[in-house]
Order: structure tokens, then C-alpha cells, then sequence
């Protein structure tokens, strides 16, 4: 049997969902507004697999080389953890909690108390405003910075000769106990930087803490069936470290995309599963639409040279989580379909899988091509791909 690819452009969205304006995004499609300032984009080998044909576009083939479609995120947010969550097969009824007006003082009481540290910020803000904003404060009093964003997250920012990266990963850990019940949201971020005032950066040390999964998803069977998951990306710590048998950190794409080709040259393991987290952190959430074409480019130009080197039973899915539209007037994640493409040697051409209504119908359908009898959310597609 051969190996599952499945890789999340983290951010790709490709059009507003029906209920977008419920989220304050009507209007969003990250895609859509790339293509208006760069509407010759080479994206060759995309184009191949029916990204075009996905948007009813001119540039769409007209037999395109594998199954294309787009997805809706049934979860009722537009969230990372969730995203990643729903791919595997898991649906949430209700969405984590957001905090727009910073997080309660009883909470940050708790915090202060069970840390040992007093805080700056508790608002809702750009990372990287805050630290430019915050961050000569933070060096004078050493009390590390709290903040927020539109997304269920609690983000902790310190320099890393104030507060050194394992004691900032401690405070995170304990901020995770504390935000349960009503304070739940899905992830607790870790987020070091390092410079002098006026030249801050964030560094590739974060570390991001995660809900628990309610319960078993893909990745939990996988496990239980004997499978090797291996991880490439920021993936370990959305998921609980549930259900991974080997974890490839990485520090942005390119580094992302060199440990795909590593691991599709080794042979080994069954599921590799890769985020590339750039398109989203970089250049969605910074609104810098040539940054995030530059990186379409860039991926494309990988994915030919990629998929020489699949083996003759291997299957590739390509999608997103949500969209985060560089274009949008805001500078966070977008209710939006995100795009699919399925790809194999051996898998059907031309095979146009519609708008499917959950993003988990790829965990129901690398679950088919594996035989596991598991019971997850989604419909499985194997069976229209499969030759």
C-alpha cells in the first residue's frame, strides 16, 4: 500500500462560505483578490491539478490531471485548531470561546497568581504591534505580554533574555490548565522574540498548546492500526501530540517544503502530514497579497519535482484549514471554502469532487484508502478517485 501526502496551505481560502457576513467577512476570497493584482500568477503545476477549475476561471484546463473541488468548514468558526481538527475528522458543534474585549479579570487574577508574573497588554492586538508597542515595557518590568486576537487564542509574548523560551513554555503550560470551561480556547501560543526596541522579531520558537481533542480522530486510529504518522510543520501541538509517531519541525515553508521532499525520497511512513504555515503567519495576517502570491509561486514550483518523486501507489491532497484574505480590510482569518486537489499515478484524471460540506471528508477518505474501520465525521471521496 502506498503513503497519504496531505498538505494545508495554511490560509488558502478560495471565496467567501454562504454564511461569511456572520463573521464579519462577506466579501473575503484570499485567492480571488491575489488574482486581481497578479492575474497572470504561474501556479503551472496547480493549474494542472484544476486549481483554476475550482473558481470557474479561464485559466481552468480543460481535462485537469486529478480530482479538484473545494470544501466548507462545518465547525462554526474559522479557526486553526479547529480547521486542522475537522481534516481529521472531527466536527465541533460549538465554536472556542473569543475574548474581544481581552480576557476577564478573574482569569488574569489566576494567571498572575498560579505564574508568578504580572502581565502587560490583556488586549486584543497584532503580534507584531504589541511587541513594537509593549516591548521596551516588557524588557524594563519583565512582566510578559498578554494579547489576543478574532481567533480563540491566548498569545503570550516575552523577549527571550527576559523571560528565556523554556520558562515562557512553562507559563503556557500552567495558562492552559487554567483556561478550561468558559475560558477554552483552543490554543495557548508561546510567542519569543528577540532585538532591541524599534527591531523586534519574532523567532521560530514558538510553541502553541492545544485543547485536548474531545474525542478519537484520524490520527488516534492511524496509531491504533500500527500506521506511522510523521508531522512536518507547526502539527504536533494542534493535535495534543495524539496520534503522531514522528514530528519534523520546521522553521517556515522552504523548510517545510525540503523535509516533504526528504520524506517523500526516504520511502517511509504511511500518513505525512504537512502544514506550511507562511502563507497565513507571514503575509495573510500582514496583509501583503505579493509576499502570499510570491509563496503560491514558490510551492508550485516545488510540487512538479514533488510528485517525480511519489511512489506509484501514493496519493496527494492538497487543501487549506480557512482562508486568512491578504486583500481583506482586517488582518484575520476568513470564513472562506478552501481549495482540494487530489492527485495520484494511479488515481482517476479529471475528476471534479463538487463542494463537499466538510473539510472531513479527507479524513473519511484517507481513512478509506487505509481500510480503517473507524467512526469519524465526513464522506469519503476514495471511491471516486480511485481507478
Amino acid at each position: 500500500m502506498g503513503r497519504v501526502f496531505l498538505i494545508v496551505l495554511d490560509g488558502f481560502g478560495v471565496g467567501a462560505m454562504p454564511d461569511a457576513a456572520q463573521f464579519g467577512d462577506e466579501g473575503s476570497n484570499t485567492f480571488g483578490h491575489i488574482l486581481e493584482k497578479h492575474p497572470e500568477l504561474p501556479l503551472v503545476n496547480m493549474q494542472e491539478l484544476g486549481l483554476f477549475n475550482i473558481i470557474d476561471s479561464p485559466r481552468g484546463v480543460k481535462s485537469p490531471a486529478g480530482g479538484f473541488g473545494q470544501m466548507a468548514l462545518a465547525s462554526p468558526n474559522k479557526d486553526t485548531t479547529s480547521g486542522h481538527w475537522e481534516l481529521c475528522g472531527l466536527i465541533l458543534e460549538k465554536p472556542f470561546p473569543v475574548f474581544e474585549k481581552g480576557f476577564p479579570e478573574e482569569l488574569m487574577q489566576a494567571f498572575t497568581r498560579e505564574t508568578g508574573y504580572g502581565y502587560l497588554g490583556n488586549i486584543v492586538a497584532s503580534g507584531t504591534e504589541i511587541i513594537k508597542e509593549l516591548g521596551p515595557e516588557h524588557e524594563r518590568t519583565g512582566k510578559p505580554i498578554v494579547y489576543t486576537s478574532a481567533d480563540s487564542v491566548f498569545q503570550i509574548a516575552a523577549h527571550e533574555e527576559v523571560i528565556p523560551v523554556e520558562e515562557l513554555y512553562r507559563i503556557c503550560e500552567i495558562s492552559r490548565t487554567l483556561l478550561k470551561g468558559d475560558w477554552a480556547v483552543g490554543r495557548v501560543i508561546a510567542r519569543p522574540f528577540i532585538g532591541s526596541p524599534g527591531n523586534y522579531t519574532r523567532t521560530h520558537r514558538r510553541k502553541d498548546f492545544s485543547l485536548e481533542p474531545p474525542r478519537k480522530m484520524l490520527l488516534d486510529y492511524l496509531e491504533e492500526a500500527g500506521r506511522e504518522v510523521a508531522v512536518v510543520g507547526k502539527l504536533e501541538n494542534i493535535f495534543a501530540y495524539r496520534g503522531i509517531t514522528r514530528s519534523i519541525p520546521t522553521e517556515n515553508n522552504a523548510d517545510g517544503m525540503k523535509r516533504l521532499m526528504e520524506e517523500v525520497e526516504s520511502g517511509k511512513g504511511d500518513l505525512i502530514f504537512s502544514n506550511l504555515v507562511d502563507f497565513d503567519m507571514l503575509y495573510g495576517h500582514r496583509n501583503d497579497i505579493n509576499g502570499f502570491a510570491g509563496a503560491l509561486v514558490d510551492f508550485d514550483e516545488f510540487l512538479g519535482p514533488f510528485k517525480e518523486k511519489m511512489g506509484k501507489e501514493d496519493i496527494l491532497l492538497i487543501t487549506a484549514d480557512h482562508g486568512t484574505d491578504p486583500g481583506f480590510p482586517t488582518t484575520d482569518h476568513t470564513r472562506e471554502y478552501v481549495p482540494l486537489l487530489v492527485w495520484g499515478p494511479k488515481l482517476k484524471k479529471n475528476v471534479n469532487l463538487g463542494t463537499r460540506s466538510t473539510l472531513a471528508d479527507v479524513g473519511a477518505t484517507i481513512a478509506s484508502f487505509f481500510n480503517l474501520q473507524c467512526q469519524i465525521d465526513g464522506k469519503s471521496f476514495w471511491n471516486e478517485i480511485k481507478d
